[in-house]
């Protein structure tokens, strides 16, 4: 096994994204912004987060000469006429794979993608082009399955809920760890929903090699916010 993927075993990846309660990017946040991410990434690492998940180009070199850990590189785009957001194509792959991601995450759905390819090609394009390691991003067992045939180095749950298939769905996807656990060989990331130590726990007791935290953990305003609002009801 690559010492990268090693390295993750039974940890914490903590997300550096600033997004709103939608999911978008939120430039209007104090903590939004390279620099930022780069502070934020530092104290994961020094609390011991083994990896760090970070979208874009300059986000991803702000972090990679940050700190030592891998770095789980993501490229959102907002294409016109496609579902899929998270490295979509070709091209958003090898951006930040030139700014210095050890691992590229890709949306491994079964939603069209961009450029007439599948899921299974676009994982099997990356990895001949450019030799890197692969997590993709799932919301089924069927499409875990079918990304780790295709060549991908690790599957993670983080799009179960958001694919029409999966909206009915909870998070986090416990049982879509289990079940992929089950089937798969390579490794299984929890990744969406955990917002408490107990479920990061309980995501590791149902078969995860690793967990991922991001706004519960980075993103002040939504914390302070969610706090707020319990308390004013």
């Amino acid at each position: 096994m690559n010492y990268k993927i090693y390295s993750l075993k039974n940890g914490i990846i903590v997300s550096c994204q600033i997004t709103d309660e939608k999911g978008f990017y939120d430039p209007k946040n104090p903590i939004y912004g390279p620099e930022m991410m780069a502070l934020i990434a530092r104290a994961a690492v020094n609390g011991g987060a083994v990896g760090i998940r970070v979208n874009g180009p300059k986000d991803t070199k702000a972090v990679k000469d940050a700190v030592n850990v891998p770095i789980i590189g993501i490229n959102k785009m907002d294409i016109a006429g496609y579902d899929v957001r998270i490295t979509p194509t070709l091209d958003a792959a090898k951006q930040i794979i030139l700014s210095g991601a050890d691992i590229v995450a890709i949306d491994a759905t079964q939603r069209p993608h961009p450029d007439g390819l599948t899921s299974f090609d676009l994982i099997q394009k990356i990895k001949k082009d450019f030799k890197v390691l692969i997590m993709a991003d799932v919301s089924t067992v069927e499409e875990g399955i079918e990304a780790e045939r295709a060549g991908a180095d690790i599957v993670a749950t983080t799009l179960s809920t958001y694919t029409n298939y999966t909206m009915d769905r909870k998070k986090p996807d416990l049982e879509l760890v289990q079940k992929l656990s089950k089937m798969v060989k390579i490794p299984i990331v929890c990744e969406g929903g955990i917002s408490s130590l107990k479920e990061a726990k309980k995501a590791l007791e149902f078969g995860a090699y690793a967990v991922t935290v991001g706004a519960m953990i980075v993103n002040v305003k939504r914390i302070v916010t969610a706090y707020v609002d319990i308390m004013k009801k």
